[in-house]
């Protein structure tokens, strides 16, 4: 299975890529010479005399040890941003960078181009204490590894097989025992580099490096099926996981994908998860199935849910089981953007954004810690520039003649099925009948069916998927409500109420459902079916009859011969529910679809019902603002009342994500 990235896959106006734009100016805006500054440093040819106010502070600031690991991060993500872009800034930039560390290398003896000293490698082998090198080092490969891949540089993987040369003698110095010792030490992703670079060049010294970082004294308990996990450091061993990951794919050897898999069923399916997804409270693993007693100030290491989004990447790619991609959507909903780049109103005169909050708490009456751009760089600074660098992953997949959907994220792809070319349009049909998106009155005010037919938010999500098949096709700006978006009749009670089929777009070749235009092909469509629909899925090819859809566990399926203009739209009924913890039926947080909602409040409340249902406690509130429909909620019944937003919307309020629920005294059940 392929994975649709880079080019061919644009995103749309929306979230994400007003995410991807606010990364692609903070990694421009950070200066290239306070990149490199531990690298001269340490190879000798940084000239700088006394404090340097401007400079980077936190994890990079020259006396802490792992240092320079945030412009392995900055290479990759500026790596990921091109393949999708183009973006000739970046490349420059990068370019630049990587002539100084070519440099510095050179300055260093050849090998060596790092921003700390080979010391630290042998007082691992001592024994001695040092704060994971190897981790830092990755990085660098990392970066080095995703510029040769994404951007083309030749020089990145130059420097890169240079410094393995000095990894290759150095870790052959040890014994297999003295060895292991040192792969206790936090190693970061060596072993997946050492898989990349075996890919890329085929040479023998990573086939020896990759097995020497195999880490026995973790791997063959997990294939023993022991909980090796249980309050351990999670963020130390996902990434040898995606290591072995990464082996798999380049040797095809079953006991990399068998560690993998014992791996996840051990860290998530065993385990359980927060209803954010995330697992973690203080950086370690949660006990199995316990999460009471974890909910605290440090919930969800930023690093653990990108890495751990990336392990069910991979698997998915594997089985094509959808239900990594539900346990992904849950982490990039309630992780990946609630945890970088907010951006809203402000509260009680804070700030009206955040960059970074590198946990996430769970603990009732908590705030997110916003890092500033330059005063921190702490791990999670690293992996959100990588998470937020190329949004237009994770959406569609392609195997033999069929296409999978898997996130339904506005974006336009473009794919080869069957020697044809093939375009494709998803986009959200908001439902909502204005272009009203601000207090300025300066907006289209179109007299429209929509705006009266969905007088209220409706209680579904609506996606359309346009095909076409002709090569030279386009998608057109067609009038946003007397086309595509227009309510119809429709005679079917299988559909929700003001739903109709969509409007076959009026152009050349357009089908008339019979398959028989020249530019017709035949192929099949998968659709991902979320697991937090509130009832059967409804998916309508053009004017054909609903089909009516439960099962999440597989894709839905749509073998056809598809014509240019063919829609697609797929409607999910959501609305809320109430998650227990595993550990406690009586505590539990509240999900609208995906996405955790969160009650504002300074100190922890209970909630006291009058029925069985928690989620009947909560009512909408402050529906619609300007063109949108909003997700604001209130309880119905609490004095004072809380007032619940999506957790991804918070930004410095004080918040409690799981509520004890109890029956009022007067109700309880003798």
């Amino acid at each position: 299975m392929k994975e649709l990235c880079g080019s061919s896959v644009r995103l749309q106006e929306g979230e994400f890529l007003r995410r991807e734009r606010s990364n692609r100016e903070y990694l421009m805006k950070l200066p290239a010479k306070y990149l490199l500054r531990n690298y001269e440093l340490e190879a000798g040819r940084y000239s700088g005399r006394g404090h340097d106010a401007s400079a980077f502070d936190g994890w990079e600031d020259p006396t802490c040890q792992l240092r320079g690991h945030f412009l392995g991060h900055w290479l990759s993500a500026a790596a990921l941003c091109y393949q999708e872009t183009g973006d000739r800034e970046l490349l420059a930039k990068t370019e630049y960078i990587l002539e100084e560390l070519e440099a510095c290398q050179k300055d260093n003896g050849g090998e060596w181009a790092c921003p700390i000293p080979e010391k630290y490698l042998y007082w691992i082998g001592q024994g001695r204490g040092v704060w994971a090198p190897q981790y830092t080092i990755h990085k660098l490969f990392m970066g080095l590894v995703d510029a040769y891949r994404y951007m083309k540089i030749d020089r990145a993987l130059a420097i890169a097989d240079r410094l393995a040369d000095w990894f290759l003698r150095w870790s052959g110095e040890y014994g297999e025992e003295q060895f292991d010792d040192i792969l206790d030490v936090e190693t970061g992703g060596m072993l997946e580099v050492w898989a990349d670079l075996l890919e890329i060049t085929g040479s023998g010294k990573y086939r020896t490096l990759l097995e020497r970082y195999y880490r026995g004294r973790l791997f063959e308990p997990l294939l023993e099926g022991k909980d090796v996990l249980t309050n351990m450091h999670a963020n130390t061993t996902i990434p040898e996981a995606l290591g072995c990951a990464r082996a798999y794919e380049v040797t095809g050897e079953e006991k990399w994908l068998r560690i993998v898999e014992c791996y996840w069923k051990c860290a998530v399916t065993d385990r359980g998860c927060f209803a954010t997804g995330g697992q973690t409270q203080g950086e370690i693993w949660t006990p199995k199935q316990k999460l009471k007693a974890r909910l605290g100030d440090k919930n969800q290491e930023h690093c653990t849910v990108y890495n751990m989004v990336r392990l069910a990447e991979f698997l998915f790619r594997q089985t094509k089981d959808p239900s990594y991609m539900h346990y992904i959507e849950y982490n990039v909903e309630n992780g990946l953007t609630a945890q970088t780049y907010w951006q809203g109103v402000p509260y009680k005169g804070s700030p009206n954004s955040g960059l970074l909050t590198y946990f996430l708490p769970m603990k009732a009456g908590s705030r997110k810690d916003w890092a500033g751009e330059t005063d921190s760089f702490f791990c999670c600074h690293g992996t959100m520039v990588q998470a937020n660098a190329a949004w237009n992953r994770r959406i569609y997949y392609v195997e033999d003649d069929s296409l999978y959907i898997t996130m339904y994220t506005a974006s336009e792809a473009s794919f080869e099925l069957g020697g044809r070319e093939i375009k494709l349009s998803l986009r959200q049909d908001h439902m909502n009948g204005s272009l009203m998106l601000s207090s300025e009155n300066n907006a289209l005010q179109i007299v429209n069916e929509i705006a009266g037919a969905h007088a209220n938010k409706p209680d579904y999500r609506k996606y359309i998927v346009t095909i076409r098949t002709e090569s030279n096709a386009v998608f057109d700006r067609v009038d946003h409500y007397n086309k595509l978006e227009r309510v119809n009749d429709m005679d079917s009670a299988d559909a929700p109420d003001g739903v109709g089929a969509p409007d076959k777009i009026d152009s050349a070749g357009g089908s008339d459902g019979s398959g028989c235009s020249e530019s017709a092909a035949e192929f099949t469509v998968n659709l991902r079916i979320p697991d937090w629909i509130n009832g059967p899925a409804t998916v309508i090819v053009n004017d054909e009859a609903p089909l009516k859809i439960s099962d999440t566990r597989h894709f839905a399926t749509l073998k056809r011969v598809w014509s240019d203009g063919d829609q697609i739209v797929i409607l999910l009924p959501i609305g809320v529910k109430f998650v227990p913890l595993p550990d406690d039926p009586t505590t539990g947080a509240f999900r609208y679809g995906p996405d955790v909602l969160a009650g504002i409040t300074e100190q922890e409340r209970i909630l006291y019902l009058d029925g069985d249902r928690p989620e009947d406690e909560l009512s909408v509130d402050t529906e619609r603002e300007w063109g949108s429909f909003l997700t604001c909620y209130r309880t119905e019944n609490q004095d004072p009342g809380i007032s619940f937003r999506m957790l991804k919307d918070i930004g410095y309020e004080p918040y409690q994500i799981y509520f004890k629920v109890k029956k009022r005294q007067g109700n309880m059940a003798d």
